[in-house]
């Protein structure tokens, strides 16, 4: 049902086209900013549905999300699933489990994410919950934009073929065009 969350996500004016810094440091000519997608509840609960039908089977204790991308989208899951849904987030630039929250040694955790490109935030988010003895089954996304093999498997909404380059290969810095950087992450450009 790719062709449903594509219209969300352009009837949302989640899919934006110039010149963008991303959080994994490349660079890219279009942007997929979902919490616009996300700003809409309904929406939110259909496309996140599309994820859901594919984790059937998936045993899953507790959906964690990295802040800020996939706070909504864990809520969602979490929710969708009737599982327990939580957060991670960056203090002084490094991935923590903050709040109260916790995992148990064992517990079966499925990372959710807005949009995967590299994966940084979600194996930043593991490396954080196999610390208390996790167990990461996967990693959900409303857009999945990965080219690279990744170490677990991807539950994703839509698969998005978009081009990014290193800051040195990119053709539109290469034209003197500006980028804007929309991500939550902090990084040297």
């Amino acid at each position: 049902m790719e062709e449903f969350v594509l219209k969300q996500l352009e009837e949302s004016e989640a899919l934006l086209t110039g010149h963008f810094l991303l959080s994994s440091g490349r660079h890219s000519n279009r942007y997929c900013q979902c919490a616009k997608l996300l700003q809409y509840p309904a929406r939110a609960e259909k496309v996140v549905a599309e994820i859901v039908k594919k984790l059937q089977g998936v045993e899953i204790d507790c959906v964690v999300g990295p802040a800020m991308g996939g706070v909504i989208v864990s809520y969602e899951l979490g929710r969708q699933l009737g599982k327990r849904a939580i957060f991670t987030e960056r203090e002084n630039n490094v991935m923590t489990l903050r709040r109260g929250f916790e995992v148990k040694k064992g517990e079966k955790i499925l990372i959710s994410e807005d949009v995967i490109t590299t994966g940084k935030s979600s194996i930043e988010t593991i490396q954080v919950l196999e610390q208390y003895g996790a167990e990461v089954v996967g990693v959900a996304c409303v857009v999945n934009r990965s080219t690279q093999p990744f170490p677990y498997p991807i539950y994703d909404a839509i698969q998005l073929h978009i081009e990014s380059w290193e800051s040195s290969e990119c053709p539109l810095c290469q034209q003197g065009i500006p980028f804007i950087k929309p991500g939550s992450r902090k990084i040297e450009s």
